[in-house]
C-alpha cells in the first residue's frame, strides 16, 4: 500500500475512533440526564440507585399475601417531578376488584404483559417518596424496563423491612 493510502486508512481510524468516544460520552451523559430512584433504608441509607428510562416509569411487583398472587403497582414521574401512580396490575381480577377497590371495571391485559388483569387506580396517588415494606412473604421488587430487576426484599432484614424510593433528578 503507497503512503498516500496508508495515511487515509490512519485517519479514518482516527475519525471512527473519536466518534465511537464521543458517542460513548453522550450516551453516559445521557444516562446520568435522566432521572434515577433511589432506595433508602429509613435512616437514609442508600441501598441501591436505579436510573430511569427516558419515560420515567417504573412498577413496584409483590405477591399479594391475602391472594398469594403477583400484582404491579406501575408508577409515572410527573411533570412536576412527582412519583404518580398511573396503573395496577394482578394477577388475579379479585385482587384489583376487592383489594385496590378500583372505581372503573378492570380490563384483561393487552398480550404480552406479565400480568392478566390491569385497572386505572381508584385514588390518585402523587407523592415526593415513597415508602413500603420489602419483606420476604411480599417478595417486592422494582422493575424499570432495561434495568436488572432490584429484589427489594433481599436488601433488608424482615424486622426492619421499610425502604423508602426516592425520585433523583438529574
Amino acid at each position: 500500500m503507497n503512503d498516500r493510502w496508508r495515511a487515509r486508512t490512519t485517519g479514518l481510524a482516527v475519525i471512527l475512533a473519536a466518534a465511537a468516544v464521543a458517542g460513548l460520552a453522550w450516551r453516559a451523559a445521557s444516562a446520568d440526564a435522566q432521572p434515577a430512584l433511589v432506595v433508602r433504608l429509613p435512616d437514609g441509607a442508600q441501598l441501591a440507585r436505579v436510573p430511569l428510562g427516558p419515560n420515567g416509569e417504573f412498577a413496584l411487583r409483590y405477591r399479594n399475601s391475602l391472594y398469594g398472587s403477583l400484582v404491579e403497582e406501575r408508577f409515572a414521574v410527573g411533570a412536576d417531578r412527582r412519583i404518580e401512580l398511573v396503573e395496577i396490575a394482578a394477577d388475579e381480577l379479585a385482587v384489583l376488584e376487592e383489594y385496590y377497590a378500583i372505581d372503573e371495571p378492570a380490563l384483561q391485559a393487552p398480550a404480552g404483559d406479565a400480568r392478566a388483569w390491569t385497572a386505572r387506580p381508584g385514588n390518585a396517588v402523587s407523592i415526593r417518596e415513597l415508602v413500603v415494606a420489602a419483606t420476604d412473604l411480599g417478595e417486592r421488587t422494582l422493575l424499570v424496563d432495561g434495568r436488572p430487576v432490584a429484589e427489594l426484599w433481599r436488601l433488608v432484614d424482615d424486622g426492619a423491612a421499610s425502604v423508602v424510593l426516592e425520585l433523583e433528578a438529574p
